[in-house]
């Protein structure tokens, strides 16, 4: 089957949605899928042989965040260059509300569209004032996924029509079978996320900080991401700031080790979440969760069966629970035991293959239609067989 799938965001900015459409890519090409990826990328981002770059990005406010999005009458060209070279089976947009190549390519695209919705907005006021501009688009449509519940429930609140719940994926032995970092282990609190973006949830760590340390003054928190290291820690009293050591951006192959190694993974964020990768990440790796109890975190979760739950932007309940966790290696065993059975629900063999299934449908469905309307063509010229 010829893929074609559209990247909203930014090539060279690693986020949620970037890493499950390589992934999704990856994963499909090893099934001898024939795969392309349109995405804006900066001139000089080194990409995959897959991924065809629709030109530079620009930061836009979008859902709470700044996303890097691509628009315009040049991306629109580009956009219909790669579907016109392409000749694809199925398009797999992703994100095709945001004002980006998601929204171009359904406009400009022919045949069957599968459309995959991550955001989780319910008061979402720019998707409601948006609607006449999209409905047109959002028809072409041929088949809709959403990440998770409340992703479906921003679509369904919003848009109108429905569409079936597939969570993101995971390759869960990829990370199982990282090598712990010696130095990354004994008494560590693991954070990941970009620093300087609040919902990411790192100030409310900083707060509940102090307290932890007052129990447990051996514990050292690691926070890899992007952003100002100085800005983070400033609120944290000169003398506990040693104990935050900052990792940068990490590779791969780093997340994994990094999450095979530390105590306790914690998630502070605060909103806007419609699914949870770092959880499943975490999860596969073997890392205990606590995370802040957003409905897409409780999900993932089990509800808390497979990692802690701490109430949203509650710095001392989150100290409250990293405290406990910290000091009870048994219960997180117990979490990381529990959180190895739950996580292979999100493992690419089974994500992937409802994916495929919903490409199938939609391009069977596509050739039934053009079958009929050859054979009422051929009624209409009288060249029908008796």
């Amino acid at each position: 089957m010829k893929i074609g799938i559209v990247c909203p965001y930014s090539w060279d900015v690693p986020g949620g949605v970037q890493f499950h459409i390589r992934d999704l890519a990856d994963h499909l090409i090893r099934l001898g899928h024939e795969v392309s990826v349109l995405a804006p990328a900066d001139d000089d981002t080194p990409l995959p042989p897959y991924v065809v770059s629709a030109g530079r990005a620009v930061p836009v406010p979008y859902n709470g965040s700044v996303a890097r999005l691509n628009f315009g009458f040049l991306s629109a060209a580009r956009v219909r260059r790669w579907l016109h070279d392409g000749t694809f089976d199925v398009i797999h947009i992703h994100e095709p509300t945001s004002p980006s190549l998601g929204l171009l390519a359904c406009w400009a695209a022919q045949g069957p569209i599968v459309a995959t919705f991550h955001t989780s907005n319910p008061r979402s006021r720019a998707m409601i004032a948006a609607y006449p501009i999209l409905q047109p688009a959002l028809e072409k449509i041929s088949a809709r996924i959403a990440v998770s519940e409340y992703a479906r429930r921003t679509l369904v609140e919003h848009l109108g029509g429905d569409a079936v719940v597939i969570p993101n994926g995971v390759d869960v032995d990829f990370f199982a079978r990282a090598k712990t970092k010696p130095e990354w282990q004994g008494d560590t609190i693991g954070f990941i996320g970009r620093i300087d973006e609040p919902r990411k949830g790192l100030p409310v760590l900083m707060r509940a900080l102090p307290r932890i340390l007052a129990e447990r003054p051996d514990t050292r928190l690691l926070v890899a991401g992007r952003g100002d290291e100085e800005e983070a820690v400033e609120k944290l009293p000169e003398e506990l700031r040693q104990r935050v050591e900052f990792l940068g951006m990490i590779s791969d192959e780093d997340k994994a080790r990094f999450l095979r190694s530390v105590d306790l993974y914690v998630a502070p964020n605060t909103g806007g979440e419609s699914f949870g990768i770092i959880l499943v990440e975490a999860m596969s790796a073997g890392a205990p969760v606590l995370a802040s109890d957003l409905d897409a975190f409780a999900q993932v979760l089990d509800q808390g069966a497979a990692g802690e739950l701490f109430a949203n932007e509650d710095a001392d309940a989150l100290a409250d629970a990293a405290i406990r966790l910290l000091g009870d290696p048994g219960r997180r065993a117990e979490l990381r035991e529990r959180g190895r059975e739950h996580v292979r629900r999100f493992d690419w063999s089974t994500v992937g293959a409802d994916i495929l299934s919903v490409y199938e449908t939609v391009t069977d469905g596509a050739a039934a239609v053009a079958a009929d309307e050859r054979t009422g063509l051929r009624a209409r010229l009288g060249l029908a067989r008796d």
